[in-house]
């Protein structure tokens, strides 16, 4: 018996998470787009996965330049995650941001950077999984930003 759709989105507005902002640069465009389904994958090697909308421009030019970077943003960055969610064009001319090692760009703010060399891609339903082999990484202190039942929350939030 298959699952209707509804039901499953319930079920996965219970699963709190981290959000991210994966980007990519090549040939001076930059793209990047919000992401929740991220998961560390392997110590040895350093792997990360993220899924990524098959339709998403963000996706088609990982693909085409064979790396991106994760960042994971803080808790005063909802705007941020919100902006990177909107599909077309994205606001990185209004954000801070710098390139990465391998060009892609790393925001302002995120505490995290991973930068990643495209290992595989898997195709699975209307998205597909990028497993990164992480090359360079670099936190700092803050809060995360968390998902949650629909909506943004923190660490220090009472209610998440």
């Amino acid at each position: 018996m298959a699952v209707d759709a509804d039901s499953f989105r319930r079920a996965l507005r219970r699963f709190a998470s981290g959000v991210t902002v994966v980007t990519v640069g090549l040939d001076g465009e930059l793209h990047g787009m919000t992401a929740s389904s991220f998961a560390s994958v392997s110590l040895e090697p350093p792997l990360i996965l993220v899924c990524l909308d098959k339709a998403s421009r963000t996706r088609a030019l990982i693909l085409e330049k064979g790396s991106f970077a994760v960042n994971i943003l803080a808790d005063d960055q909802e705007d941020v995650s919100r902006s990177f969610s909107r599909r077309g064009v994205k606001p990185f001319d209004q954000l801070s941001h710098r390139p990465g090692t391998g060009g892609d760009p790393l925001l302002a703010g995120a505490i995290a950077w991973i930068e990643c060399r495209l290992d595989q891609m898997v195709e699975a339903g209307d998205h597909d999984i990028f497993v990164g082999e992480v090359l360079s990484c670099n936190d700092h202190a803050g809060t995360p930003l968390l998902y949650y039942d629909q909506s943004y929350r923190s660490l220090t939030d009472p209610s998440a």
